[in-house]
């Protein structure tokens, strides 16, 4: 493609550029894109001497650290002597020899004077030199030069874009001769010990001034088929660029039919301007072929980095070859809480001790079935025969006259009073004083067993000791005559008084006494409630009864 004095000019190129460099033009700040990277070697022309070597670096951080990894540069064309033994190469193999993944690319050329527009005739005559083998010395002298520093696996693109019609190096004012010098030109430099070098034959995509196929110089002498693409014509379009003669597309299929690798050591804008699409879709091809690297021309109007003519390219660009490394994102610690299992201990079943509710003696009222108390069952007394003063009775002949013994009452369960239930009446005890009974108007005969015993006299009876609880009553005297005037002790129950007021205990009768107590027993329960009961008796038996024994 015609670039009038583009090598020559690489001085005044550098020294712009470091202008750049000094203002931090070139230091721009990378806007955030999605990174999709590549693992192909890539590259770009920055510039032929040592500031190209420097500013690979720079490049790499404006693409976000993506790893450069081609060093591409040009041998000045101008003359011999710079072609043969240049004066940069050091810090181009200083730079190779600093990691062995990394890869030296070097551009040839085949003539001096490679960009004086020199004639078709001209460059006719010179290709028949070269091909006689005249040339052969600068070439040997490069290929040792190349051992000694240290890179002698060098990829050396000889005579590029040779179907154009810009370098002296052209192929077209004679195809079959300009193959022919291709050989010479190889062979010389293969034949150079410890040479490792691999021969690239890049010709510009379309037809040009000849179809790039008509100059191709063989397999043996060929081993990676590259291609220079720019964004201008023939082809409008990326999809025209693929599919036209000598296009994309058929550089591919040429090299895979000659069994070569491919690659791409220029390509860039040109003629459209900022072409972000033209970007985009020639990073897309290169992903999808894999050639063996590609380097971007970075000046204007080509260049993406260092030309900040093409800003939207530049974005696309970057999109496309940063590799993928967010922002870094700084996690707030978090202190995980340690699961510590808990211990599945079991709860140890204790039975719940039964403690019995105490039963607090609440006097509950107890309500007592209705009916009269039973008095408790008196020690049997001795009654004394009474001779009866009724003059009306008389005993059967051949029966004696005592009297028949009073009915023993039958002990019943004395009743509990309740609040609610009134206590029957409790007869009224009878004065100690005896009571007149009425005299039948028949005298009664005295029996002839016993005396008859006086009248009991009206004089007081000794006074007993009465109980503390209540007086003993008498029974209660009959409303009519009893034959018997013997009085018959009556036991009288004792009234239940409250719980609350503890009742003493009876005190004993003297002996000899004329008062009988006998004991109630109501339970143990209701013992402990009322207290001991008895039920006394007294029978005044004085000295004139007759029956004072003592």
């Amino acid at each position: 493609m015609p670039r009038p004095h583009r090598r020559l000019a690489s001085t005044c190129i550098g020294t712009v550029t470091a202008g750049l460099l000094a203002t931090g033009a070139a230091l721009a700040a990378p806007e955030k894109e999605q990174p999709q990277g590549s693992d192909i070697a890539m590259g770009a022309f920055l510039d032929s001497g040592q500031s190209g070597v420097a500013r690979i670096p720079q490049l790499s951080r404006w693409l976000g650290g993506k790893e450069i990894r081609v060093g591409h540069t040009y041998l000045p064309g101008d003359r011999w002597a710079r072609i043969e033994n240049p004066d940069f190469l050091e810090a181009w193999a200083q730079w190779r020899r600093a990691r062995p993944d990394r890869l030296f690319v070097l551009n040839v050329p085949m003539q001096e004077h490679n960009e004086d527009h020199v004639p078709d005739r001209e460059v006719a005559r010179l290709i028949r030199t070269g091909a006689e083998g005249k040339f052969d010395h600068h070439f040997e002298r490069l290929a040792h030069k190349l051992v000694e520093l240290g890179v002698p696996d060098t990829v050396i693109v000889l005579g590029w874009e040779m179907n154009g019609a810009t370098y002296t190096h052209r192929c077209a004012p004679d195809p079959e001769g300009w193959k022919e010098y291709w050989n010479r030109i190889v062979n010389t430099m293969r034949s150079v010990p410890g040479q490792q070098f691999k021969f690239d034959f890049a010709p510009n995509r379309g037809s040009d001034a000849i179809g790039w196929t008509k100059c191709y110089p063989g397999d043996d002498v060929v081993d990676v088929v590259g291609m220079d693409s720019y964004d201008q014509a023939p082809g409008k379009t990326f999809d025209e660029m693929v599919s036209q003669p000598y296009g994309l597309q058929q550089h591919v299929d040429f090299a895979k039919a000659h069994g070569k690798e491919i690659s791409y050591p220029e390509w860039g804008l040109f003629r459209h301007g900022d072409n972000p699409v033209y970007v985009q879709r020639m990073l897309k091809w290169i992903e999808q072929h894999k050639p063996l690297y590609h380097t971007i021309t970075d000046y204007c109007p080509h260049g993406v980095w260092q030309c900040k003519q093409n800003p939207r390219s530049a974005k696309a660009f970057r999109a496309a070859l940063a590799p993928e490394r967010p922002d870094p994102v700084v996690p707030t610690p978090v202190i995980p809480t340690p699961v510590v299992p808990t211990p599945v201990i079991p709860t140890p079943v204790v039975p719940t001790p039964s403690i019995p509710t105490p039963e607090v003696p609440v006097p509950s009222p107890v309500i007592p079935t209705p009916g009269l108390p039973t008095p408790g069952i008196p020690l049997p007394v001795p009654s004394p025969e009474t001779p009866s003063t009724s003059p009306s009775t008389s005993p059967s002949p051949g029966t004696s006259p005592l009297p028949e013994p009073a009915p023993v009452p039958v002990p019943e369960p004395v009743p509990v009073p309740t609040p609610a239930v009134p206590s029957p009446e409790v007869p009224v005890p009878v004065s100690p004083d005896p009571v007149p009974v009425p005299v039948s108007p028949d005298p009664v005969e005295p029996s002839p067993q016993l005396p008859a015993p006086e009248s009991p006299s009206p004089e007081p009876a000794p006074e007993p000791v009465p109980s503390p609880a209540l007086p003993s009553p008498q029974p209660p005297v009959g409303p009519g005559p009893s034959p018997d005037p013997v009085p018959v002790p009556v036991p009288v129950p004792s009234p239940v008084l409250p719980p609350a007021v503890p009742k003493p205990q009876p005190a004993e009768s003297p002996v000899n006494s004329t008062e009988w107590c006998v004991p109630i027993n109501f339970g143990e329960w209701l013992s402990k409630l009322v207290g001991k009961q008895s039920v006394c008796v007294k029978v005044d038996w004085g000295e004139d009864s007759g029956f004072w024994p003592w």
